[in-house]
């Protein structure tokens, strides 16, 4: 049996944990999106094979409060769906351009988060391609990077802000013409942690090694500081990021 065919629904409880204890197990997960758009009257399927994420606690929750939490302030309008129940996505906004997709975790009313950093395109590359606006047929290179990035990720598996911000991937019930459905395997041995991507000042550290990604996969997008996140490394002993 591949390890595709072991693949099984996700079900509330495989989610129920914080974030940091569930974000390595989507590792080798699917999303499966079933997205009407404008080119097809029919839901098209595109799934993504998960390779890198990254866990996000809600306000007080965790050893270490988070500062790089879309909740550590507490419940908004933009962020509403983080504390709700386990298993829908909070689909958001990053930069007023790109929609990038979490998997809402813990219990709810705790406000955890795993955003869904990069993965490969299984099934539906066309289509992903298509949404992303890469010229076909698809190189090695292109293939490669279709979702290699949050931005990315979510413009290939056709999930937007604000539409499908709440979609459920546990009952995948449908929502402003899409689908979601969350595939789990089976716990990886090849997990390695870090800080996190591109996060402004100790949340982006090692402080926060809430980073997870598949060892040696080639779709995991490449380490980045954030704003003020070199400095405040260097000040505890830090040691560099190498991938």
């Amino acid at each position: 049996m591949s390890t595709r065919d072991a693949l099984r629904r996700a079900v509330r409880a495989d989610l129920g944990g914080s974030a940091v204890d569930v974000a390595p197990r989507l590792l080798g997960a699917e999303l499966r999106t079933f997205v009407v758009g404008p080119e097809a009257t029919d839901p098209v399927e595109v799934r993504l094979r998960i390779t890198e994420v990254e866990a996000y606690h809600g306000r007080g929750t965790g050893e270490i409060a988070d500062p790089g939490s879309h909740a550590r302030m507490g419940p908004t309008a933009r962020n509403a769906t983080m504390w709700g129940e386990p298993g829908h996505l909070y689909v958001y906004l990053s930069h007023g351009i790109h929609s990038c997709v979490n998997v809402v975790c813990g219990p709810e009313g705790q406000g955890d988060g795993v955003l869904l950093r990069a993965g490969e395109i299984v099934a539906g590359a066309d289509a992903a391609a298509r949404r992303r606006g890469v010229a076909l047929p698809l190189g090695r290179i292109a293939l490669r990077d279709l979702a290699r990035g949050p931005g990315r990720l979510g413009q290939a598996v056709g999930l937007r802000h604000p539409l499908h911000d709440g979609i459920d991937a546990v009952t995948g019930e449908k929502q402003h013409g899409a689908r979601a459905e969350l595939w789990l395997g089976v716990p990886r041995d090849d997990v390695v942690r870090g800080p996190r991507v591109g996060v402004a000042g100790v949340a982006g550290t090692h402080a926060f090694p809430w980073r997870f990604w598949i060892d040696g996969d080639p779709t995991v997008s490449p380490f980045r500081w954030g704003r003020g996140a070199a400095e405040a490394a260097a000040l505890d002993g830090t040691p560099p990021v190498l991938n």
